[in-house]
């Protein structure tokens, strides 16, 4: 009998437990950061990875790293698929390199190649040279309790430390003279101090050094374009960074380097430019493919031949405006691949509600100019097509040749090109083609 109600027990208190990780996550992570990694980790390790994540996202970024690295390497794999690529890509830039490569190992490879990509930065970026092991806390912790966590992290040389707000954007910082001094009962919230400077983690290592010289800082934060903390730029790297400033060779300042420069050799200019042009030829030929398969009807109605240039070139500029925010959030790490279902939406409403304001516009323009209606059907319908068309390749473009390794910034014009050329001639002429009747 007292076996069975001790089963009841455990049941009713598993039962709640549980009931308390699903309902308050942010209160339980709390609890769990006062708790031995390896327990946490036992206890994560009944539970599926879904119910884990809401309270794994409120963990500071040290208990986080102690956790993940006790917990079974299934549950591991299953929790890094689970969270945002961007928190993924953070997590596993903490661990060693041995680790890290082991748990992107575990991944799906289309989802562990995203990953490893958020974690690659530029040689020369506040990315690259930020140590991605830092302490954070809450403002509503208290101060006994987060110098209990010091003495477990056993961190040497800490000056401050950096405050977070529930999304783990930056709140502050605290010195670590200041919360020795402080009243152990007190919130770690009243003793924040503004953050003296912080930079992009895609800023580059000019910046880095610039900021460093003016502000007179020993610690530089590192934050994403969310304001999301993702590391700290130590002095020592600083100095470091310095000193390759002062030792770069005397070259790079005239252009010779792997990127063209403004001061770069015309063969080197040639031997960069001349490849892509020759594609560009090739697309080039390709629209005019479209083009010549409605040569009748061109021949027919003229008037074609005049607004055909109207049509490619307003689903030119609109696929040139999705193309160039995209290609933005992706160098700036705004947005990852695991995002395109949103933004290809985003890019086609706009496309949309642009094109029947320019269709609308147009056929005005139109009508008065040919006195057709049939014409007007015909370029308002097309161009609604087109913008809707170059919105959507505007977005997928980049995004497609990220995932293909390619550098979006280089060769996604050439490919939006061909495809708001072949939409815009296509469309105008096919659907001029389908209503010959009413021109």
């Amino acid at each position: 009998m007292n076996s069975v109600s001790h089963d009841s027990q455990n049941a009713a208190t598993r039962a709640l437990n549980l009931r308390f990780l699903v309902d308050y996550p942010r209160e339980a992570a709390r609890k769990l950061e006062e708790m031995p990694a390896r327990e946490v980790a036992e206890l994560f390790a009944t539970l599926s990875a879904h119910l884990i994540v809401p309270v794994w996202q409120h963990l500071a970024s040290d208990v986080e790293q102690a956790v993940f690295e006790c917990l079974p390497d299934e549950l591991a794999g299953q929790v890094l698929s689970e969270l945002e690529p961007v928190l993924s890509a953070a997590l596993l830039a903490r661990l060693p390199p041995g680790g890290r490569a082991r748990h992107l190992a575990l991944l799906n490879p289309q989802v562990g190649r995203e990953i490893e990509a958020l974690m690659c930065y530029e040689p020369d970026s506040a990315g690259a040279l930020m140590d991605p092991r830092f302490i954070a806390f809450q403002d509503d912790l208290s101060v006994y309790s987060a110098l209990a966590r010091l003495r477990r992290a056993k961190r040497q040389g800490l000056r401050e430390i950096y405050l977070v707000k529930d999304d783990r954007t930056l709140q502050g910082r605290i010195e670590i003279q200041d919360l020795a001094l402080a009243d152990t009962q007190q919130l770690l919230g009243p003793l924040v101090l503004p953050p003296a400077a912080v930079v992009l983690d895609t800023a580059p290592r000019d910046e880095v050094i610039e900021r460093f010289r003016n502000d007179a800082i020993s610690e530089l934060p590192v934050v994403d374009f969310a304001g999301k903390l993702l590391g700290v730029i130590r002095q020592s790297a600083l100095v470091s960074a310095l000193r390759q400033e002062s030792s770069a060779p005397i070259q790079t300042m005239v252009g010779v380097s792997k990127e063209e420069r403004a001061l770069s050799k015309a063969s080197f200019a040639v031997a960069k430019r001349l490849p892509w042009l020759q594609i560009n030829l090739l697309t080039a030929f390709l629209a005019a493919a479209v083009v010549g398969l409605f040569e009748d009807t061109i021949a027919k109605f003229t008037a074609l031949a005049v607004l055909m240039p109207v049509v490619a070139g307003q689903s030119g500029n609109a696929g040139a405006q999705a193309l160039s925010v995209t290609v933005r959030g992706l160098l700036l790490r705004e947005i990852s691949l695991h995002n395109w279902p949103r933004i290809v939406f985003k890019e086609v409403s706009a496309g949309l509600v642009n094109g029947v304001a320019i269709a609308v516009t147009t056929s005005l323009g139109v009508y008065v100019w040919s006195r057709s209606l049939g014409l007007v059907w015909v370029i308002a319908s097309s161009m609604v097509i087109s913008m809707v068309v170059a919105g959507a390749a505007g977005a997928l473009v980049p995004i497609a040749l990220r995932r293909l390794g390619q550098d979006p910034a280089q060769c996604s014009s050439i490919v939006l090109t061909t495809v708001t050329d072949v939409t815009g001639f296509g469309s105008f002429l096919g659907i001029a083609t389908l209503f010959s009747r009413l021109l």
